[in-house]
């Protein structure tokens, strides 16, 4: 059912139709915000788990794709324009939308394009339901979270998500890694790395994304590693290398060094179609005309 949810869009939004879904999670409703552009065969776009993930930042991927299909860009629970629920957000909620949306929105079988720390739960799901899915494509793949990546260990990882759940001081943790100085800072490290790209504009539309009521709780349990799909290197090239799906990795030039190497180790398998790119983690918003130009040939394939 369409609805209409925003305001008119910018050049930073898709600019398609916006519709919901209204999902069950241990019999509470979510309501789930995605949206269509385009005619064709159906195309998932998956954007990167992080503070600010959104379905837009699949803008530039979706505006190319659409004269040639169709594009479903969603909002994960719990991020960007569906409902922020006060959940213990843990890898199952989101194993089980990804199931229930493709099957109960999408005409199967679909082509998924997945970024970042989704690219997880699409290959666990393809290993339970290949049916589901026609080609699959990870842009700059992921599944450790930042605090875990940096070497916090899980315990102490659980109780830093617990602690941005608290009322003051969580909500005052979450407010100070969401100024846009620090989101400028972030995207500047290591998610752009054309920093003339970071208008005042761009972080604006990122930071008025962080302040929906209750933004804290799904991007808490992603920083501490409280999303990971899997919870080591060899549990996720398992999950890459026992594929049978086409599957093509992109990975960006500029990727930081730890992210590179466990990419490369992707790349390194023997059922994967790999491309290097200009680019580091945010590579598919940041240069959508490079990633179309590799990708376009391959869904076309199906």
């Amino acid at each position: 059912m369409s609805t209409d949810l925003l305001s008119a869009p910018t050049e930073l939004e898709i600019g398609g139709n916006i519709q919901e879904y209204i999902w069950n999670w241990e019999n509470q409703q979510v309501r789930v915000v995605y949206e269509t552009l385009g005619n064709g065969s159906p195309i998932l776009l998956l954007p990167a788990f992080s503070t600010v993930s959104m379905r837009s930042e699949m803008a530039g991927i979706a505006k190319l794709l659409s004269p040639y299909f169709q594009t479903f860009a969603v909002d994960f629970p719990g991020f960007g324009d569906s409902a922020r629920l006060p959940f213990d957000y843990q890898p199952a909620i989101y194993q089980q939308f990804l199931e229930d949306f493709i099957t109960s929105v999408c005409n199967q079988p679909i082509a998924v394009v997945a970024a970042g720390h989704s690219s997880a739960y699409v290959l666990k799901l393809a290993h339970k339901k290949p049916n589901l899915f026609s080609r699959i494509v990870l842009i700059a793949p992921t599944w450790r979270g930042p605090l875990p990546t940096m070497g916090l260990n899980r315990d102490a990882a659980t109780t830093g998500k617990n602690l941005i759940r608290t009322p003051i001081i969580g909500q005052l943790l979450y407010k100070l890694n969401t100024l846009p100085s620090f989101l400028s800072w972030m995207y500047s490290r290591h998610v752009y790395v054309n920093t003339s790209k970071l208008t005042p504009d761009f972080i604006q539309h990122k930071w008025r994304n962080t302040q929906k009521p209750g933004a804290r709780y799904a991007p808490a349990a992603f920083v501490t590693g409280n999303l990971d799909a899997v919870h080591s290197q060899s549990q996720f090239l398992e999950l890459v290398s026992g594929l049978a799906i086409p599957l093509m990795v992109m990975i960006g030039e500029s990727s930081p060094p730890k992210s590179r190497a466990e990419m490369d180790a992707v790349a390194s398998l023997h059922n994967v179609i790999d491309v290097k790119l200009p680019g580091t983690l945010g590579m598919h918003e940041e240069y959508p005309h490079e990633v179309f130009g590799v990708i376009a040939p391959f869904l076309q394939a199906i």
